[in-house]
């Protein structure tokens, strides 16, 4: 099994780089991407445990892009190095999440609940802080009893603490990716809340921005949607891949690490005839390893 969408707590996964990391080998994943939420932070250590393990690692980060409707994620697959645009668009990001958390933080407070942004800081442990690290804090000042309570009364859209994000130019952050030695792939096509009527033109205009790849096979999709999806990336001349965005099991526990859309498991396909060749090519060859120099 491979899994090209995994997250760790230098974002908003449950598990550190390299507990991810041991956690796959346990699960015998042989081809494992860390692409956490707008933050190559994990890499390093995640690229050196994968190696001792003898774990195929690809180095990610998955990036939120600025779309009309639901949400657009931009996976850069198989990043060589920091490039500086890259570097560039992490802080942007950053500075957009801080001020989101800060407006989040104000508008509970307008709740009557009490919460600050310093006290979030100290618990969430996380690099990159989201709305699942607030929905977390929530949860242990007995706010709420879970989590996604937090989620369903306050935070989600269209609740009265929402705040919506700020995500990053799709042609600046392709480049990003790209000037790093990556390959822009789409993250769960699905929630852009596109219909299927319009999904081909959709994706096209979208391939056309110098995106390369689509996800096909993801838990949020359904089995035979994944291989409508598979099908149209094949129509388009692009990659497809497949992730299982594994984020612990303590966080959502219906995603597991290996597995995709119905609990398919994702066979190394993905890897073999589908993203390491595309890899090679700009790599040059079969190192695919992340310098942070």
């Amino acid at each position: 099994m491979i899994d090209l969408h995994t997250h760790s707590t230098a974002s908003d996964g449950t598990l550190d780089s390299e507990q991810l990391i041991s956690y796959a080998a346990e699960k015998k994943i042989s081809v494992i991407a860390l692409t956490d939420h707008d933050t190559i932070d994990g890499i390093p250590s995640a690229q050196e445990k994968a190696r001792n393990l003898g774990i195929e690692f690809v180095p990610g980060i998955e990036v939120s892009i600025k779309w009309p409707t639901g949400e657009f994620h931009l996976l850069g697959l198989g990043l060589k190095h920091q490039g500086k645009k890259l570097l560039e668009l992490i802080e942007f990001l950053k500075a957009e999440r801080n001020s989101r958390n800060l407006k989040i933080i104000q508008k509970l407070q307008e709740q009557q609940i009490d919460i600050t942004y310093e006290e979030l800081l100290q618990k969430s442990g996380a690099l990159t802080i989201g709305r699942p690290h607030i929905a977390k804090l929530l949860a242990e000042k007995g706010i709420v009893k879970k989590p996604q309570q937090a989620f369903d009364n306050f935070l989600a859209k269209g609740r009265p603490c929402y705040v919506s994000k700020e995500g990053a130019d799709l042609a600046q952050a392709v480049q990003a990716i790209k000037e790093s030695g990556g390959i822009p792939v789409q993250a769960h096509p699905l929630s852009m809340y596109v219909s299927w009527g319009k999904m081909h033109e959709t994706m096209a205009q979208i391939k056309n921005s110098g995106v390369e790849g689509l996800e096909a096979y993801h838990p949020g999709a359904r089995l035979s949607e994944a291989q409508k999806l598979r099908d149209l990336a094949e129509k388009l001349g692009m990659i497809s891949t497949g992730g299982s965005d594994f984020h612990g099991e303590k966080v959502r526990a219906d995603r597991k690490i290996g597995y995709a859309s119905g609990g398919y498991k994702i066979n190394d396909t993905f890897w073999t005839e589908q993203l390491r060749p595309a890899l090679e090519k700009i790599h040059g060859g079969s190192d695919h390893s992340f310098s942070i120099s």
